[in-house]
Formats: C-alpha cells, structure tokens, sequence
C-alpha cells in the first residue's frame, strides 16, 4: 500500500498497489477506468474536459496494458 508520511505534504511515496488503470473510450475520447484488483470492479472514471478529447490519469495508479488484438 502506499506510504503517504509526512501528513500534509500532499506528496505520496510509491504506487497504489491494489488499483490499476485502464485506457477506454467514452463518447468518442479517452478516458481512463480505474479498476480494483482483487475483485475487478470498476471503481472510477476520469471524464475528459470539455476542450480536449483525452482525459488526465489517475496519480500513482499502475496501468494495465491493452489487450493486443
């Protein structure tokens, strides 16, 4: 799990481990899923802005590679 000490830093040490991400498309742009481990759920989704056509990622989640077809 991630160390977040010093309390009120706002910085995080290492990576969430249980939580990954996922590149999906929604509306016709990139968004980003992100995914519990363990159970598979989808926990969350980055919208995109209204200006741009991709949205941000999650900080400090690993993201899974895509799936090669």
């Amino acid at each position: 799990m991630a160390v977040n000490k010093p309390v009120g830093d706002n910085a995080r040490k290492g990576a969430v481990k249980k939580r990954s991400q996922v590149k999906t498309t929604l509306g016709g742009a990139t968004a980003w899923t992100k995914r519990n481990k363990k159970s598979g759920e989808f926990m969350a989704v980055k919208k995109v802005a209204k200006k741009t056509k991709a949205a941000k990622k999650f900080k400090g989640v690993r993201r899974e590679k895509a799936a090669s077809r």
